[in-house]
């Protein structure tokens, strides 16, 4: 029987792809295509040789974005898989899928002066320019990939996006990492002028995770687990914060909304590593960067920062493993003492990001609380300590112009916004972009009388034999961090005596 014209078509073509549901598109190719294609979609996880499963030889350290078995890959790299594609010379057809449409839909009814006179009309916040084309890019194309750094105003986008999808009375999930978070995005909502309670309902530890109203703000802890069900009710996805998912309980939620059109994620930065990267775009969309820290700061949206890199210089020492270098420089008494002593000269409010809460947290702070008197407040935060508890400690510290708040990387580095904060003080060493970024976040929001943020970044010299210490190596990765933001920075060397 001889081809029709369409058969042919479908020969002749080498990538076919279609939706199979909101989650993961389905290409059919000749299997060497697909191999190429599993090769391009195919990454070395950073750091897997340390990871249990890698020594245990359970996993090659490898992940896969694209199945050869069921030729899988997610909705969001369509626009990789189409760019692969044109630069390997193969052909591309679109199929429609009578549930799901066509790949690449786009919503036709958006205009950016539309969503300017939108965002106008829904709060007494006036949007700057870059929020409007944030919240133009998430609407006009179903999905995306926010990047918007800390104090960027990114909540404002985020009730835009929410009330847009209420208005065509849409279910909407709104995803965050933490308790704190959920309560200061319904606390945000209501002061860009919302009836919240008519229209939010609110799930973490020990609330109900069924509601009548159309959004639903909850943390992915709370609802992971729930089944697939429970997450058929909703049309929209909103991930704050999307780096902080941890990626399994990411994959499990985003996969159970097989039949949720509209997808966006929110975050302020991205490790930097490429697998990180095309996972949140797999599973939301293309990124976008609405802004960058610096631009903020020179148009004024932020404060000044300056950066003090204080080198503390050691006797030489050769240490087996990093695991050793740590514990002796958190223990290090003199090196706590200086920590201590240049928390108590600094002026305004001052965090104190530390690692190890029992190890080097509780220390820090014992030691400074016994040396302040008993008008200056000194706060200790880690993850034991409740959401309300927290949320105490940043109204307090807002009234306040001496506090010292000692707390872990974990718990305020991310989500906590206190605008009348003055210095920050990096007291234990990371290499993490997005670890780094986010504290840097925490003290550049404006306040009354306050034009200028200080960084205080404690590193450690403890070279032996010509060779670099492992911390020192990772304020190797914080400056190229600094420079690739085009933050000013000085280096100080103090000798430990």
């Amino acid at each position: 029987m001889p081809l029709s014209g369409n058969d042919l078509r479908e020969v002749m073509t080498d990538l076919n792809i279609a939706k199979k549901n909101e989650v993961h598109l389905t290409i059919d190719a000749e299997p060497h295509i697909q191999q190429e294609l599993s090769d391009y979609f195919t990454f070395d996880v950073p750091g897997a040789k340390f990871m249990p499963q890698y020594r245990n030889r359970h996993w090659d350290g490898k992940v896969r974005l694209f199945s050869t078995a069921t030729g899988e890959v997610y909705v969001g790299l369509l626009d990789k898989i189409v760019s692969w594609a044109k630069k390997s010379e193969y052909s591309v057809k679109f199929i429609n899928n009578e549930v799901y449409g066509t790949p690449f839909e786009q919503n036709e009814e958006i205009s950016r002066e539309g969503v300017k006179d939108y965002m106008t009309a829904i709060s007494s916040h006036k949007p700057r320019e870059y929020q409007i084309d944030g919240v133009y890019e998430a609407l006009k194309y179903n999905r995306k990939l926010i990047i918007s750094p800390t104090g960027s105003g990114k909540s404002l986008m985020i009730y835009a996006v929410t009330r847009y999808h209420v208005g065509r009375k849409r279910r909407i999930l709104l995803v965050v990492p933490t308790t704190s978070l959920v309560e200061q995005m319904y606390k945000d909502f209501i002061e860009y002028g919302w009836d919240v309670e008519k229209y939010c309902h609110r799930v973490y530890a020990g609330r109900k995770r069924s509601t009548p109203q159309r959004v639903t703000i909850s943390t992915w802890q709370s609802i992971y687990k729930m089944d697939r069900k429970w997450f058929s009710q909703f049309d929209v996805i909103i991930g704050d914060e999307a780096h902080q998912f941890k990626s399994k309980s990411l994959v499990s939620i985003m996969s159970k909304l097989r039949d949720t059109k509209y997808r966006y994620g929110f975050t302020g930065t991205l490790s930097g590593a490429q697998t990180h990267k095309w996972v949140l775009e797999g599973l939301f969309g293309p990124s976008y960067k609405v802004t960058k820290t610096n631009e903020l700061i020179e148009k004024g949206h932020l404060s000044k920062l300056n950066i003090r890199i204080i080198l503390l210089k050691h006797p030489p020492i050769k240490f087996e493993d990093y695991q050793e270098e740590i514990n002796y420089i958190i223990s290090h008494e003199k090196r706590n003492n200086f920590i201590k002593n240049l928390a108590l000269s600094l002026d305004g409010n001052t965090l104190i990001l530390y690692s190890r809460v029992e190890s080097h947290g509780e220390i820090l702070y014992k030691s400074i609380n016994s040396s302040v008197d008993d008008v200056r407040k000194v706060f200790f935060v880690h993850g034991g300590v409740d959401g309300e508890e927290r949320e105490e400690v940043r109204l307090i510290t807002e009234q306040e112009k001496n506090a010292i708040i000692v707390a872990s990387y974990g718990t305020f580095s991310t989500g906590i916004n206190i605008k009348n904060l003055h210095n920050v003080v990096f007291a234990s060493p990371s290499k993490s972009r997005i670890r780094n970024l986010q504290s840097i976040g925490r003290v550049l929001r404006k306040s009354k009388g306050k034009n200028t943020a200080m960084l205080y970044d404690i590193a450690d010299d403890i070279s032996s034999d010509g060779q670099r210490n492992y911390t020192l190596n990772h304020l190797i990765e914080r400056v190229k961090i600094y420079n690739d933001e085009n933050f000013n920075y000085e280096l100080s060397n103090v000798t430990l005596k």
